[in-house]
């Protein structure tokens, strides 16, 4: 059986969100999603999401497409890996050839997973819903 395994804040779902986890299902029998705990997103972006995260959970849980769903505490993709034993990992080709995709390409070369970039939706994300919104969602 192929797991997957992909990551998101997945505030203010939209059609680029939808994408990552219909492309990602259709290479895998069963995709764990990992949700970012607000503490997280705070941390890594210094930005409170929108959506709490348990309502993101709930939204996420709700596509078809996702068999389960994980808070994601940190970004150390390879403890989650030793923790829920997926074969593929799903990310946005927006991410491809940053240093920090880099870093788990060598921390994973010697394992069975292999990172799969998928195509990014253009044109669409969180930051630019909350532009469109004026800007004022920082709180």
């Amino acid at each position: 059986m192929t797991i997957g395994y992909t990551t998101g804040v997945f505030d203010m779902f939209h059609i680029g969100h939808l994408n990552i986890l219909q492309r990602a299902k259709a290479q895998c029998d069963y995709l764990i999603v990992g949700v970012s705990t607000d503490e997280l997103v705070f941390q890594e972006k210094h930005k409170k999401p929108i959506i709490p995260f348990a309502d993101r959970c709930a939204i996420v849980g709700a596509i078809k497409y996702v068999d389960k769903i994980v808070p994601q505490h940190d970004k150390n993709k390879f403890a989650a890996w030793q923790r829920l034993h997926f074969n593929k990992m799903f990310v946005g080709s927006d991410w491809q050839g940053t240093p920090q995709w880099k870093g788990y390409e060598l921390q994973f070369r010697d394992t069975d997973v292999k990172i799969i970039y998928l195509s990014h939706t253009d044109g669409i994300s969180s930051t630019i819903l909350r532009e469109k919104l004026g800007g004022n969602t920082d709180v």
